[in-house]
């Protein structure tokens, strides 16, 4: 008898291309009811005095929001952010836009969810505890590396932990794929965010989940990856194209499969410490050998190529209740650890094993 697969959701609708950002007003509006619906652009505030803030196509009956992301978002910022799209188009509105990094696109999928389901978004982190369609929704990537544009999830802190809202109604409606909005993302902001797609599918490779689906699409990231983290001789517009398209398979290759023992350690270095999703898998990579050992080398050998740093000894001053939370966190992370260890993850990673890794970071 065959076995049941899951039937993945996948982003309808993208484009791909420079100048593809050109295409948003007509791409949003052909999703509008009709002349008067609102719809609620989200935009990274890093961008307010910016050229790109003029070519947002806000139209009449519309709301441009300035989001601050500079620090991960937490479910109380979604919840706020739910309640002024309703005010501001006086209902709810037509859809939501985010334009960022994956911070943004995250809050922009989750007040997406948040406009059609009642409550709080800290009542639906977890897998598949949303239940009703989102609100139309695009994604603008201003960043790649994150997979956010076409992931499941949207991310978030919340009172208790760091967990996503994972639900097939958080994919994107549309995505738009520009390699001209990444061109001034800075370093090691570049970086970090670019490492989070190598690690997603290292993880995924190296995983207990693995098929041929995740392995084509992990392969083919990696290998964009290494051309633009190991080669020196790369244009850097070139290098935007290849990155932006590693993001998007590195984010495909774990909707049938999941990442791993980074991850799982990372979201408890984020809930703790506050360090950006990027820079805290980074710090947990690095100690990593003993799962991922060629991984590791690979990305030692991008740090050096790219002339960059990690933070040192972040968990070195924390308190025994910080590390303690930071453990539950991790281990909150079930379907992660069971991709890196196998079903019967508990058994080996205990919390006293979890301590000792996070002792090294």
């Amino acid at each position: 008898m065959a076995g049941t697969f899951r039937n993945l959701a996948v982003v309808p609708r993208m484009v791909f291309g420079r100048g593809a950002f050109g295409q948003l007003e007509e791409i949003v509006s052909k999703a509008r009811g009709g002349p008067g619906d609102a719809m609620i652009f989200l935009v990274d505030d890093v961008f307010k005095n910016h050229a790109l803030a003029s070519r947002v196509p806000v139209g009449k009956s519309d709301h441009l929001v300035w989001v601050n992301v500079d620090v991960e978002p937490k479910t109380v910022y979604v919840d706020e952010l739910t309640q002024q799209a309703r005010s501001l188009a006086g209902g709810d509105p037509a859809g939501v836009i985010g334009i960022g990094g994956g911070s943004v696109m995250d809050l922009a999928k989750a007040v997406a969810l948040m406009l059609n389901n009642p409550g709080s978004s800290a009542d639906y982190q977890g897998w598949d505890l949303i239940r009703e369609p989102a609100a139309y929704h695009v994604g603008v990537p201003t960043l790649s590396g994150t997979g956010a544009e076409v992931s499941r999830t949207a991310v978030l802190s919340g009172p208790v932990r760091k967990l996503g809202l994972n639900s097939d109604y958080t994919v994107f409606d549309q995505i738009v794929l520009d390699p001209d909005l990444i061109a001034d993302a800075p370093d090691p902001q570049r970086f970090y965010t670019g490492m989070d797609c190598y690690f997603h599918c290292v993880e995924a490779i190296c995983g207990t989940f693995l098929n041929e689906f995740s392995r084509a699409y992990s392969e083919k990231a990696l290998e964009l990856c290494r051309q633009v983290f190991l080669e020196t001789d790369v244009d850097r517009r070139e290098a935007d194209e290849k990155l932006m398209m590693a993001s998007y398979c590195g984010g495909m290759s774990i909707a049938y499969s999941q990442v791993g023992a980074c991850h799982a350690l990372s979201y408890g270095l984020s809930f703790v410490l506050g360090l950006r999703h990027g820079e805290g898998n980074a710090v947990a990579f690095n100690q990593l050998e003993e799962f991922y050992p060629d991984g590791v080398r690979e990305f030692r050998k991008m740090m050096e190529v790219q002339g960059l740093e990690l933070p040192a000894h972040v968990t070195r001053d924390l308190t025994d209740a910080q590390i303690d939370k930071m453990i539950e966190v991790s281990l909150s992370m079930g379907p992660l650890w069971e991709n890196c260890l196998g079903p019967n993850w508990k058994n080996e990673m205990t919390p006293e094993r979890a301590r000792e890794l996070y002792s090294r970071m």
